[in-house]
């Protein structure tokens, strides 16, 4: 692929859906997306190519890192990314190889140490900035401990350790009515890795002791910082993220994509955003939480209302005059199982030089027809730069 990368002026947009394919509601009926109002996108639709993209394969229900990679076209197998390595860099976290990140919580113990609410009442993050001053005061030989909070109860995390293991169990039972756990090695490299995590967290449950309703902490996700090739060293692009969740941010600049300010801290300021960077970049990376959130919930009529807003922006991503567009989500999130699936993904692929489906409906029936099929998302970025003109012939 390096190899046959062409330069080229021409400007790609991925317009990324979080969860955006769903399940009907009853036998029969239609998805979130199909019972959306989408003039827009449907409009978009009958001048592009359709399919259904599957992140990591058939049966294989992803997480958003996995999503992602996928779409920006790395092998979300070979690149393993640990949440709590992406939760970090979405905080500005500068991870090296000595850095192990965990994504946090703040919890509330009772009298016999046993989690009675995971989440610590969702505390206010002024109030959760308190605590980790105090807990980054921690001293432990051997190791440099951080805590930087993202929001309310939640905090990135990272250890500072030469050559720190990896394969580490959580701390979160991800239930109440247990203590937290202990941090486990899963091999030999982890076992002092572990050891200190544990001393760590010892003291902090000390410290911790007469806070409330936040008086202890849990850990989860460990993980080491991968290498991924740049977008500008393998596709040759210059590349602006518009996200608003630490995560894909986080994801965002492992790929070596700059993450790009946004002024108001809304779907409108991702928007307002775009229009301000445009000049400056040759791909943007848009990523819309609220439909994952949705669906998580069981939200199905909070989905279909997220659709129809980004349907209203459609026209102003259009006015731009980018070269290609792709419209797509990182997994499948249906409100009736309110959780994420192994469903694959509905996108639609515009171009100038495309081959339109004339397919006039954005919908998860409508991309079965489509002449993409059903493929790996991986495969959707080699699709955008030949479309934008930036892959040169292979062979004689």
């Amino acid at each position: 692929m390096r190899e046959l990368i062409a330069p080229s002026s021409s400007k790609i947009i991925m317009l990324v859906l979080d969860g955006l394919g769903g399940l009907p509601r009853e036998p029969g009926g239609k998805t979130e997306l199909e019972t959306a109002r989408t003039p827009h996108l449907d409009s978009l639709a009958l001048k592009s190519a359709l399919g259904l993209s599957q992140p990591a394969g058939p049966g294989i229900t992803v997480g958003s890192g996995p999503g992602h990679l996928a779409l920006f076209g790395y092998d979300p197998v070979v690149n393993n990314i640990g949440r709590g390595a992406l939760e970090a860099l979405g905080v500005d976290f500068d991870l090296g190889p000595d850095d192990l990140a965990a994504r946090g919580n703040f919890c509330t113990l009772d009298k016999r140490g046993l989690v009675v609410d995971r989440r610590a009442g969702r505390l206010s993050t002024a109030s959760a900035q308190e605590l980790a001053d105090l807990l980054n005061n921690i001293k432990i030989e051997g190791a440099e401990f951080e805590l930087r909070i993202i929001k309310e109860h939640r905090f990135a995390f990272v250890m500072r350790s030469p050559r720190p293991g990896r394969l580490l169990s959580d701390t979160d039972p991800l239930k109440t009515g247990g203590p937290p756990l202990a941090v486990q090695p899963g091999d030999e490299r982890s076992e002092k890795t572990a050891r200190l995590l544990n001393l760590f967290l010892n003291r902090a449950q000390i410290l911790l002791a007469d806070h409330s309703p936040a008086n202890m902490i849990m850990l989860r996700g460990f993980s080491l910082l991968p290498t991924l090739p740049s977008f500008k060293v393998r596709y040759g692009l210059k590349a602006g993220a518009l996200a608003l969740n630490g995560m894909y941010r986080g994801v965002a600049k492992l790929a070596g994509m700059k993450v790009l300010d946004i002024k108001e801290r809304t779907m409108a300021g991702e928007f307002e955003a775009l229009s301000r960077h445009y000049e400056n970049y040759n791909f943007f990376y848009i990523h819309i939480k609220e439909t994952d959130t949705c669906g998580e919930k069981g939200d199905f009529d909070g989905k279909v209302a997220v659709i129809e807003e980004v349907d209203r922006w459609i026209p102003h991503i259009m006015q731009l005059n980018p070269d290609v567009v792709l419209v797509g989500g990182d997994h499948s999130s249906p409100a009736v199982m309110q959780s994420h699936s192994w469903h694959p993904v509905p996108a639609l692929l515009y171009s100038r030089l495309g081959r339109p489906d004339g397919i006039g409906e954005f919908g998860e029936r409508a991309c079965l027809k489509g002449s993409l099929g059903v493929l790996p998302a991986q495969n959707l970025m080699p699709l955008l730069l030949a479309n934008a003109g930036r892959l040169k012939k292979y062979g004689a």
